[in-house]
């Protein structure tokens, strides 16, 4: 049977293939069926890295590498001349959408769904770098089109494959720090400008980059090299700043082993910049250079949770049973749950998961493991997603799981806008004294199961975003 007919029916049927080993056939070569064909789409920066990944299983061929810019592409077209080469990813589609059993997409956050859903419609696996989307309605759609066609899934937060995040899940469970009742998160993101203007000048546009295809839904402007290849994280039309960047890592960990789902409501705070002496800045395209956002969740284990996310060099409360000289979380973050019968930490990507104060891991009698171990942890992330698509297996962050994880990560940044959200005040213009009003400053009250704001009318422009025109949400 060819293979295209071979995995074409077995969608069909279901996403978990039947997979006959080489050794069985005694054979030594790979037969079609134990090698996922593949075409990636944002293959420099961290794409270039899933993609060295996903080769390293030895199960994965490129059929198509597709990027807007050659120069970030280099190394990766290097790598893997016989694959074709594209920088449309609508040409993709055209060409080999029979050839592609699964996508890779590691573009900026604003392409990922635009690039990624007309390929899961046609029922191709997809993984698919975080945050899974840029807005919430386009991470509902993700996750609803995953689970009605049956693909296998899997967004790039890979502490999700982590021993912490399990062990973590096995200590609450069993009771250890009694009911979860406050989370704290924090990342030491942005290490790229935020709360910076929008940059105006108009740069010459290098010759390896289709600055239209870069833009894609986003409106057109000019090009300007203040936005790559790697600041376009802290502008709201193409990143998601960085609670968008960390929090489908760091908030994880809570999500996870506290079966969390959309929350109840949301809360902002982030610092104001000033461009002169009582000179407020109006730099609402820009993500603040800082934040604190106050999630609320409600579950049926532990009640009500509260969970705060920190970045931007601010910490949350350290707690009073550190010792001296101890310090919360690893370099990059961390998360904190507070319990009614003790706190455990976890540093960043779930790792290193340990409990306070710290006396009280020599008395520790931990539950056995019961949670399947992913080999390699964070590593087996990547090969965690490729036996998926050929065995049907599950994975550790499918859609159905990351999905809801990234709207309560995009929940939080719509709040952020609403606090950065400002008009001015009647007889006001810029450059007076105190000339704002900010009719976001208050807590959003959210309608997950509708993706509704209740009563901030306003805020609901956010939750689906804008398209520039061609550019629709297919």
């Amino acid at each position: 049977m060819q293979r295209r007919k071979f995995i074409r029916n077995a969608t069909k049927a279901t996403a978990a293939f039947t997979i006959i080993p080489s050794f069985v056939l005694g054979k030594t070569h790979i037969p079609p069926s134990d090698t996922l064909y593949m075409g990636a789409f944002g293959v420099g920066g961290r794409g270039s890295g899933v993609i060295e990944g996903l080769h390293n299983t030895k199960k994965v061929k490129f059929v198509s590498l597709c990027d807007v810019d050659d120069r970030s592409a280099a190394d990766s077209y290097n790598k893997f001349p016989n694959a074709k080469k594209y920088k449309d990813y609508r040409t993709v589609y055209d060409k080999h959408l029979k050839d592609i059993d699964a996508i890779m997409v590691a573009t900026p956050d604003h392409m990922h769904a635009s690039i990624a859903l007309p390929f899961m419609r046609a029922k191709k696996h997809a993984y698919v770098e975080k945050p899974l989307t840029h807005t919430i309605h386009e991470a509902r759609i993700m996750t609803e089109v995953a689970k009605e066609n049956g693909i296998v899934t899997q967004m790039g937060n890979q502490g999700a494959s982590s021993k912490g995040s399990r062990q973590a899940k096995e200590w609450i469970e069993s009771g250890i720090i009694g009911k979860v009742y406050k989370v704290d998160c924090w990342t030491n993101r942005p290490v790229w400008p935020q709360g910076v203007p929008v940059p105006t000048e108009k740069h010459k546009i290098p010759k390896e980059l289709d600055w239209n295809l870069w833009l894609g839904k986003a409106a057109m402007r000019n090009y300007n090299k203040a936005y790559l290849p790697f600041k376009w994280r802290g502008f709201w039309d193409f990143g998601t700043g960085a609670l968008g960047d960390m929090g489908c890592h760091i908030m994880e960990t809570p999500f996870s082993v506290l079966n969390l789902d959309y929350p109840t409501e949301a809360e902002a705070s982030c610092t104001t910049n000033w461009v002169g002496d009582f000179v407020e800045a109006d730099y609402n395209q820009s993500c603040p250079s800082s934040s604190i956002v106050r999630l609320k969740f409600n579950t049926a284990e532990h009640g009500d949770i509260a969970l705060n996310w920190y970045d931007g060099g601010l910490l949350p409360d350290l707690p009073d049973e550190l010792k001296d000289g101890e310090t919360i979380g690893s370099s990059g973050g961390g998360s904190i749950f507070y319990g009614t019968r003790g706190i455990l930490v976890c540093d960043t990507y779930s790792q290193n998961a340990r409990l306070l104060p710290s006396k009280t891991m020599d008395m520790l009698n931990p539950p056995k493991p019961y949670l399947k171990r992913i080999d390699g942890g964070m590593g087996g992330h990547i090969p965690n997603f490729v036996e998926g698509c050929l065995t049907g297996s599950k994975t550790s962050s499918d859609f159905q799981r990351s999905g809801p994880l990234t709207e309560a990560v995009l929940m939080g940044n719509l709040a952020i806008k609403a606090f950065q959200y400002k008009e001015l005040k009647e007889g006001k213009k810029i450059g007076d004294w105190d000339p704002f009003q900010y009719p976001g400053r208050r807590k959003i009250m959210w309608d997950g199961a509708n993706m509704n704001v209740t009563n901030y009318e306003k805020a609901n422009e956010w939750v689906k975003g804008t398209y520039r025109k061609g550019w629709e949400l297919s």
